[in-house]
């Protein structure tokens, strides 16, 4: 097992290119007959799309994620679960499409802890991305928190807080298993809870398929952009519980202030909350 504190600051750079085609396959993903965002440019959360992970198959580990090195970004200490908490994002600039762009990724911060469910680790990761060469368009903080491996047979326990008061706006949606597929080929995300029923009750003692947490990120800006042309600013968002296949979805939110408060709520509780601000 590694010690994390050596790996703090550590950076890796990726080029990809921003093409088009991606990004038409998100928006049939969200179930639009054509693509909702502004034309020629990078859509909202499109940077998701782009910088996949191309390590070779005998480098995936039984979870489906890369199997962490000494010589890579994030250190391995020894927790095989892994979960996308939140991340803060701020739009300064856009990005045109078909045009090569580059990411800088940098560890911010691990930080060790306890709790109830055992060890952790709390993980941010910065990254800041561009049209190559050219000024940083895109910066976002990624929270990445690592768990121990799931108790054999042990089941899982779901806790989520009471929505209260529905929020004003709502959309109702139901990710199901091919939607979870779907977006997990164009992340190229092979991490099993999203697309093995078997191996994510078994292993990970999970009642069902795992929605991704940054699908439900995308669904519930989606939703705010419906109602509004406007360009995003800055959003921020926390997942707060899992949701599973076939589970439905409200989608909501509502304006105080500057911002845009936004929420997923399923039949248990609050999924995810998010904070948008929109450009004048």
């Amino acid at each position: 097992m590694d010690d994390p504190e050596p790996f703090i600051d550590r950076m890796a750079v990726q080029h990809d290119w921003s093409d088009e085609r991606r990004f038409a396959r998100l928006a049939a993903t969200l179930d639009h007959d054509t693509s909702p965002w502004p034309a020629a440019v990078v859509p909202p959360l499109g940077h998701w799309l782009c910088f996949l992970p191309g390590e070779r198959q005998s480098l995936i580990g039984a979870d489906g994620h890369p199997t962490r090195t000494k010589d890579g970004l994030l250190p391995d200490v020894g927790l095989p679960r892994r979960m996308w908490a939140g991340s803060r994002i701020s739009f300064l600039q856009d990005m045109p499409l078909n045009a090569p762009i580059e990411r800088t990724s940098t560890l911010m911060v691990a930080v060790p802890k306890s709790g109830r469910s055992g060890r952790m680790l709390f993980v941010t990761v910065e990254h800041r991305i561009s049209v190559a060469g050219g000024d940083v368009a895109i910066v976002e903080e990624q929270d990445i928190v690592y768990r121990e491996a799931a108790a054999p047979g042990g089941s899982f326990v779901r806790t989520a807080a009471d929505p209260g008061e529905s929020d004003p706006t709502l959309l109702m949606v139901t990710p199901d298993p091919v939607m979870l597929f779907r977006y997990s080929a164009l992340t190229f995300n092979a991490h099993r809870i999203h697309y093995d029923r078997q191996y994510a009750r078994d292993e990970e003692g999970y009642p069902g398929l795992v929605v991704q947490g940054p699908l439900i990120a995308t669904l519930m800006l989606d939703h705010l952009l419906q109602h509004s042309k406007s360009r995003v600013a800055s959003y921020s968002f926390r997942a707060a519980s899992p949701s599973f296949a076939g589970e439905p979805i409200a989608l909501g939110f509502r304006q105080v202030g500057n911002e845009t408060q936004l929420r997923a709520v399923g039949s248990v509780g609050v999924l995810m909350t998010g904070t948008a601000e929109l450009k004048p």
